[in-house]
């Protein structure tokens, strides 16, 4: 036997490539294997950039006794939940339910046929805690597998009955009406955080999907207590170590309520959705904290996640090689281990700073500035003396020019960052988040005039295109290196790729990606709605059938399938007029009536796609002699300003066919205009990019 993830394209997996454990990558073949030799199956997940999934890998996986014993009595799987979201939900669930809690690493215990039967997450390698070892574990399961195979199968007979009952009850297909929102946004101010922004205790994360409700709901109604809780928040979390405070972008959670000290991985889709609210938030208030922070995040996504074929990285690891302090730094080709790092991995390494590393870098006198600006104290905000950098709230008033001018502090400080060992990349291309970044970049480009963003979109969208996408428009989960993964697309990578395509056609005028947004539409409504109720899935009517179908509509750390698919659907009903995709998105948005109300925090972007299908969405349509006409382009831009929630834009030449939207709308005395529709009615068209403005909430 051997390791057969060596020709894998999941970065997780190849780093796994060299355990001694003889790991399969989830395949048929995995199965049949402990089927023939009548053993469980140990089933891992995780993903790159996960701490605890290195921390195991390193006691456990490495260790050659421990990997002779699996590899004796287990067939040993390992997953890329990122790669394979349908595998992970579906035994997840199956955590969660039989603990009360999950998490990754994600260890569970298969028989042959792929029923679960004991679960768990991290083991240590010694008893810790009340926690057996891994060894002790593994003993465990061989010796109940051997002497009650009956009860080990009994038990998971019980379980995928029990995951077969909990099938979720759909609601009714209406949609979630004026109520229905009041009640979500009631919701929300009882769990609202008014000292420090957010929502919940810790640890605490970037609420990106509900403060586009807030935001949308505010553009709609008026409610000052929406926009406020969305300011601060965004404002509070801009200003916290949550946030890179000198190469922007957001890690991915604070484990404290303060927004204080970060998990530090960062993540391509936290990324994509906060450049897209501070650019929203932008857009309603004018905030030029709103826009600093999301022209650095756009940029930060990329510089370090932007891969050579055009797309976007999935994530930076939270740890990195602590760097050595000068004094014990090796010469060059000393020493045998990398210049400037120690060779021990530690959380959080790229990022921190003590006092003495501040006056490294800059020398003593702005030091003490920078220590001031940034909240680097003697005792630390981390750990071992070290602080994150933030912004503090405080009453000084500091030279501009000396912090972020050129040869300034911060310039200075990212260079001397810039020297130390960089944490490691997730270089694989997920589809999903990919859309979402597309999505982000296309509209930051557009609001700040900055085309190198638009185009970084449209090369974005150009990848997806050209190595995920087959002859019928079936998409592939990942690409890596330009090579396709071997994975089929989930409802999300249909419906974030679908989103990131909508918003390209509105920024770019070039109807040929609202055409591909069409086009993988349809693919949701005929392989992933259920034609009875509405419902959708998460996996396709003919993808790979697990234990059961996963179906989850709830928002976590990016909008679910469930409510990705009904803004997708809305937008391009609204761009095409097409009816049957305005009835799926009105019946998927069914669920958000039930859920709004009792889970606001988790049906955020179900919330923000219903605030748009009770506005409308409105429809605009730019028409002019060509889009660098300035009058034209005056237009365009205050189109795609314009708050009013959901609204999709067309913009093209009188005679085109690029958009359905642009069909019988001629200039107005020679002159560009735009119409602005909304539910079958339409305003008179306008020349003037001020009323325009008016008519969209801008």
């Amino acid at each position: 036997m051997a390791n057969r993830l060596a020709h894998e394209t999941s970065p997780y997996l190849l780093q796994h490539a060299e355990n001694p454990v003889d790991w399969w990558p989830w395949s048929d073949e995995a199965f049949a294997q402990a089927r023939e030799r009548n053993v469980p199956v140990l089933l891992s997940v995780g993903y790159a950039s996960c701490h605890w999934c290195h921390v195991m890998a390193h006691e456990s996986f490495e260790d050659q006794a421990t990997a002779d014993y699996l590899n004796e009595h287990f067939v040993s799987v390992k997953v890329d939940r990122e790669e394979r979201p349908d595998v992970d939900a579906v035994y997840m669930e199956a955590v969660q339910a039989a603990t009360g809690q999950g998490g990754w690493p994600m260890t569970v215990f298969l028989t042959p046929g792929a029923e679960p039967f004991y679960f768990g997450t991290y083991f240590p390698p010694e008893p810790r805690h009340g926690m057996p070892s891994f060894r002790q574990l593994l003993q465990g399961v061989h010796q109940a597998w051997e002497e009650r195979r009956d009860e080990v199968t009994e038990v998971a007979g019980k379980i995928v009955r029990d995951l077969a009952g909990r099938e979720i009850s759909y609601g009714d297909a209406r949609l979630p009406g004026e109520e229905q929102q009041a009640q979500a946004l009631l919701g929300l101010t009882r769990e609202y955080d008014a000292q420090r922004g957010g929502f919940g205790g810790a640890p605490k994360f970037p609420p990106s999907m509900v403060l586009e409700f807030l935001l949308r709901h505010h553009a709609r109604t008026g409610s000052e207590g929406a926009l406020q809780m969305a300011r601060d928040t965004a404002e509070r979390m801009a200003r916290g170590g949550i946030y890179d405070q000198l190469g922007g972008g957001f890690a991915r959670y604070s484990v404290d309520r303060d927004w204080t000290v970060p998990h530090f991985e960062k993540m391509l889709y936290d990324n994509a959705l906060l450049c897209r609210v501070y650019a929203h938030l932008w857009r309603s208030t004018g905030s030029e904290l709103a826009r600093r922070v999301a022209l650095e995040t756009a940029d930060f996504m990329v510089r370090e996640l932007g891969t050579p074929e055009g797309g976007f990285a999935s994530a930076l690891d939270a740890d990195s090689e602590e760097a050595v302090p000068p004094e014990g730094r090796p010469q060059k080709g000393g020493g045998g281990r990398r210049e400037g790092g120690t060779g021990r991995h530690v959380e959080g390494a790229y990022y921190v700073w003590t006092p003495e590393q501040l006056r490294e870098a800059l020398g003593a006198q702005d030091a003490e500035l920078a220590a001031r600006y940034f909240g680097v104290t003697e005792e630390g905000t981390f750990e071992e003396g070290a602080s994150v950098l933030q912004l503090p709230q405080q009453d000084e008033v500091f030279d501009a020019d000396r912090i972020g001018g050129a040869g300034g502090v911060k310039e200075r400080l990212l260079a001397a960052r810039g020297t130390r060992p960089a944490p490691g990349r997730d270089d694989k291309v997920v589809a999903a988040w990919n859309g979402l970044a597309i999505a982000a970049l296309a509209e930051t480009g557009a609001y700040f005039d900055r085309p190198d963003l638009t185009e970084a979109a449209v090369a974005a969208a150009d990848l997806l295109v050209r190595v995920h996408l087959d002859d019928h428009a079936r998409i592939a989960r990942t690409s890596r290196d330009g090579r396709v993964g071997a994975n089929a697309g989930v409802l999300e990578d249909y419906a974030d790729v679908a989103e990131g395509f909508l918003a390209l056609a509105s920024v770019t005028g070039e109807g040929v990606w609202l055409e591909f947004a069409g086009l993988l539409l349809d693919h949701v409504l005929v392989r992933f709605t259920d034609p009875e109720t509405g419902a959708l899935y998460d996996t396709a009517s003919d993808a790979e059938r697990l234990i059961r179908r996963p179906q989850d509509p709830t928002d976590n750390a990016v909008p679910s399938g469930w409510t990705a698919a009904a803004g997708a659907l809305l937008g391009y009903a609204a761009q095409t007029g097409s009816e049957p995709h305005r009835t799926a998105a009105e019946r998927a948005l069914g669920m958000v009536k039930t859920l709004g109300p009792r889970v606001p925090r988790f049906v955020g972007w179900g919330l923000a796609v219903a605030e748009a299908a009770l506005d409308g969405p409105r429809e605009v349509a730019v028409v002019g002699p060509a889009l660098d006409d300035p009058a034209t382009a005056a237009l365009h831009r205050r189109a795609l300003l314009g708050v009013a929630p959901g609204a999709v834009v067309a913009v093209g030449a009188p005679e085109s066919d690029e958009f359905p939207l642009l069909a019988d709308r001629p200039l107005v005395g020679g002159e560009p205009a735009a119409y602005v529709c909304r539910n079958f009615t339409c305003d008179a068209p306008t020349t003037d990019p001020d009323r325009l403005s008016t008519a969209l909430g801008g």
